[in-house]
């Protein structure tokens, strides 16, 4: 597209976000016709004004042309612009749509029936294990599971949906050629080779705090719908939420233990609206989807007294055996053997450590 190195050249400056993008678009018709235009021009657009056209014209001056293309053709990025048909379909109808799409990966159209998964990067195991289970089922379903790869809950999410070989994507707050957090190297490589990893910034560009709330109404841009595992009562999670709402899409919120912050988040959407979820039928029956199996349930409705009481020992966070043992009442040998039956059923899992954990 002859109008890209434009659109790349004018993503650097700083001063022209997605909406003055947009504006300055509308009133010059083509992204090469705003890099040729006036200081008086400039400023006479909506949102401009004089000290932002300043900045733009101060700043276009320091930028070479062909440095962004020839460092996406080295990096083999693909970029995507709102003149492209490969620009996804739910990201373009949001008020302030990136101008420009760095991909590392590719988006498909069948990335357009997606659900995203946020939450804490200081999660417990019971997020972190709850979020990879939704991320699985959902992915089994269909959806593309839409996350920002940060630790914690993102993380897990991704993994999810990996683990089902579904599609993921990724929308990074820096350039797609720095992986960030760096420990996710592989998971970054993973995931561009099921799905893709995206931003709106150029590359290089580092992964500065003010660059994630940015980048969350893209996360919510890109899905149906947002499910909020773990957050705190204001956090990029939340954040995340408010997006989709102020887009018109659903939010779904997974309750959690009272007396942890990272419950007070999602508590608090709940009490706004949000749907609650236990399980990814709650999400599929809000969306007008055929729910699926519920055996573990039956299964838990049905079992003899004493896997009963087991059972109603544990949680959903790690539990040490000899702590099962004192709750439940029971002898070592009783709990030992409960235990194993109700793994065989798939309604427990031990962890290393003689630590012992409910299914979801």
């Amino acid at each position: 597209m002859s109008d890209l190195k434009f659109y790349l050249a004018l993503n650097k400056i700083s001063v022209v976000g997605a909406t003055r993008f947009r504006r300055l678009l509308e009133r010059f018709g083509s992204p090469e016709e705003v890099w040729k235009a006036g200081l008086s021009q400039l400023q006479e657009v909506k949102g401009i004004g004089r000290e932002v056209a300043e900045g733009i014209v101060r700043e276009r001056e320091r930028i070479n042309l062909e440095e962004e293309m020839i460092l996406v053709e080295e990096k083999k990025v693909k970029v995507l612009t709102l003149e492209d048909e490969d620009y996804p379909e739910n990201l373009k109808n949001i008020y302030d749509p990136p101008p420009v799409l760095y991909v590392k990966g590719e988006i498909k159209k069948e990335d357009n029936q997606a659900l995203a998964i946020v939450g804490s990067r200081r999660s417990t195991y019971y997020g972190k294990d709850l979020s990879q289970r939704l991320a699985l089922g959902l992915s089994q379903k269909g959806f593309t599971i839409v996350s920002g790869m940060a630790r914690g809950i993102d993380t897990f999410a991704h993994q999810g949906a990996l683990k089902a070989k579904g599609r993921t994507i990724a929308v990074l707050g820096c350039g797609v050629d720095i992986v960030y957090p760096p420990e996710s190297r592989e998971l970054a490589e993973e995931i561009a080779g099921s799905g893709a990893l995206i931003s709106e910034f150029c590359l290089g560009t580092r992964p500065l705090a003010g660059n994630f709330p940015i980048r969350n109404r893209i996360i919510s841009g890109l899905a149906q719908g947002v499910v909020v595992v773990q957050a705190g009562e204001r956090s990029g999670a939340t954040i995340t939420a408010d997006f989709a709402l102020d887009q018109g899409r659903e939010v779904f919120a997974v309750p959690g233990n009272v007396n942890v912050f990272q419950s007070k988040g999602t508590h608090r959407l709940i009490k706004q609206g949000a749907k609650l979820v236990e399980d990814i039928n709650d999400i599929l029956e809000e969306l007008g989807i055929e729910r699926v199996s519920v055996e573990k349930k039956e299964a838990r409705q049905s079992l003899p007294e004493v896997e009963q009481s087991v059972f109603n020992s544990l949680s959903f966070e790690p539990k040490q055996i000899d702590e099962i043992i004192k709750d439940s009442s029971l002898p070592s040998g009783t709990v030992s053997s409960s235990l194993m039956l109700l793994e065989m059923k798939g309604l427990v899992k031990q962890l290393a450590g003689k630590m012992f954990v409910r299914e979801k």
